[in-house]
């Protein structure tokens, strides 16, 4: 076990007890990642010839992209710091709160704020809208606003569900690189790989999840109610069950076959975007 880092010690001295102050942290969640995507925006169409050459529906897929790949650091970071911090969250898993968890619990509610207006936006705009992905932000907002609301329950199943989100920085680097054409390189297929072992991972946490739940069962029916219990279990359900198989099996598949999924089964660039050649006069 290690101990709670020294840079996060002045988020003790918060009083995440004010309902003010956390819908503070929630709107400051929210306008960072805003300002991610946006900022992605910017710099992509500046810098990448890959990116201006996409439609627009994919280049708010791209900046959507990049802007879960810091969230995923983030939650990674979270994660593994719940997993093994000498604290009060592993150690009280359905009571135990400290002052980092509160930022994270409250700044991945503002990033799930940003995520669910974003996708349901740009279905809208765009006519689709991927409903395996669509309910899984839904119980995630769901489950974090509860989180965020009560002053009570216990941080360590919410801050490490986050640790799901290691997939997501290499899922964002695998399609970047197959719009940019190189799906074809050893590059791409190392990062496939390792995503494709984050999703198997994402499978053992799921397992760890439930064990948890089964081992402090007593005391999860006595400090969490029964709508939130059912939220998370009805979510870790779907999770186990469907979302990280159907996940795994498409990473899998798309290594042998690379396709974007995400598009109809488009097939990659060899080369990055294809330049329209001049007609002949």
């Amino acid at each position: 076990m290690v101990s709670t880092p020294p840079c996060v010690g002045v988020l003790c001295d918060l009083d995440f007890s004010s309902a003010g102050l956390r819908m503070q942290v929630v709107g400051l969640g929210f306008l960072f990642y805003s300002f991610v995507f946006l900022t992605a925006h910017g710099l992509s169409a500046a810098l990448c010839a890959t990116y201006r050459g996409l439609p627009a529906k994919e280049k708010v897929f791209w900046d959507l992209a990049v802007t879960r790949a810091l969230f995923g650091v983030q939650g990674t970071a979270a994660g593994i710091g719940a997993l093994t911090e000498d604290g009060a969250l592993f150690a009280d898993k359905m009571r135990g709160q400290a002052g980092w968890s509160w930022f994270t619990v409250l700044t991945a509610l503002g990033f799930f704020l940003f995520e669910n207006m974003a996708l349901h936006c740009s279905g809208l705009v765009f006519g689709s809208l991927d409903l395996t992905l669509a309910l899984h932000h839904a119980y995630a907002l769901v489950g974090y606003t509860w989180a965020a609301g009560s002053v009570t329950l216990g941080h360590f199943l919410p801050v490490f569900t986050l640790l799901l989100e290691m997939s997501t920085p290499f899922t964002c680097v695998s399609w970047v690189m197959l719009k940019a054409g190189w799906s074809r390189t050893l590059l791409w297929k190392a990062n496939q790989w390792v995503m494709i072992h984050m999703f198997h991972c994402r499978m053992v946490i799921s397992y760890y999840m439930w064990w948890v739940c089964w081992s402090y069962w007593e005391e999860m029916k006595t400090h969490v109610a029964l709508v939130p219990r059912l939220v998370f279990l009805t979510g870790l359900t779907l999770l186990t069950l469907v979302f990280n198989p159907v996940w795994t099996h498409k990473k899998t598949m798309q290594l042998l076959n690379p396709v974007d999924w995400n598009f109809g089964d488009k097939p990659p660039p060899e080369n990055g975007p294809q330049q329209k050649k001049p007609h002949s006069s």
